[in-house]
């Protein structure tokens, strides 16, 4: 029994190497068709090595005997965004192609809504599946705020970095850490996030019309950040003001 989990366990690790390597050959594709630079190389191979030690680690110590057919199809989505994520970088030295950014980032959302629904018809649900998932979303957003706010401003790095705020919130404040209940409203807020700002990042629309855009999309995330951290407290000041539980002592 102990050679097959070794085994098992040897096979998962294995699609993690073979995302990397995924990754990669991404990227040697991107710098055949358009010249990526230096800069777009070394943020795209960190990206790569980060996440496949990332996940191995994870994977590591949730003992999953296998990856999931819902895990590969994240992990495809993860090798899109580190594409953008190149692409992004190399704008900083010089400008991708639009439409090539705009297609990765489009596919990668696209996907966002397959690998939930594969896990739930696979019976293959699991909570460093949705970790996962959800670490690869924010990853995006963080990636397309950089690029939006190159053309409306930095205050655009406050829809990619809330997300990272609340995090470290977490660390001096534990109440943060409460789960919340399900909301519709934050998942599509959340979608939307990514929607907006690729709209923004195509500039198909005036310079006016792309900053309301990005407006709306940081309105509803303070929004919806707002209200979950408000449930969060009050959950948390009446679990402290609740009596605690009578000891019947023996006389």
């Amino acid at each position: 029994m102990a050679l097959n989990n070794t085994y098992d366990a040897r096979l998962v690790q294995q699609e993690t190497a073979v995302g990397a390597g995924v990754q990669i050959l991404l990227l040697a594709l991107l710098g055949s068709a358009i010249g990526l630079g230096p800069a777009g190389w070394v943020t795209g191979l960190v990206f790569a090595i980060a996440t496949w030690a990332v996940l191995s680690r994870a994977l590591h110590r949730s003992s999953l005997r296998s990856f999931g057919p819902a895990n590969r199809v994240t992990l495809g989505r993860a090798t899109l965004v580190g594409g953008v994520t190149a692409l992004v970088a190399d704008s900083f030295e010089s400008t991708p192609p639009v439409t090539l950014l705009v297609g990765l980032t489009a596919v990668a959302l696209i996907l966002d809504g397959v690998d939930g629904k594969v896990a739930r018809r696979t019976g293959t649900s699991t909570a460093l599946g949705a970790r996962f998932d959800m670490e690869v979303d924010a990853f995006l957003i963080l990636v397309l705020s950089v690029y939006v706010s190159m053309a409306l401003g930095p205050w655009v790095l406050l829809i990619g970095g809330m997300r990272y705020v609340f995090v470290a919130a977490a660390r001096v404040a534990p109440w943060l850490n409460a789960p919340l209940p399900p909301s519709t409203a934050r998942k599509t807020v959340a979608a939307l996030q990514g929607v907006l700002l690729l709209l923004a990042g195509a500039n198909l629309l005036p310079y006016a019309a792309n900053f309301a855009v990005v407006l709306l999309a940081l309105g509803s995330l303070v929004w919806s950040f707002g209200r979950d951290v408000l449930w969060l407290r009050r959950t948390s000041r009446i679990a402290t003001q609740a009596p605690a539980p009578k000891v019947l002592e023996l006389v």
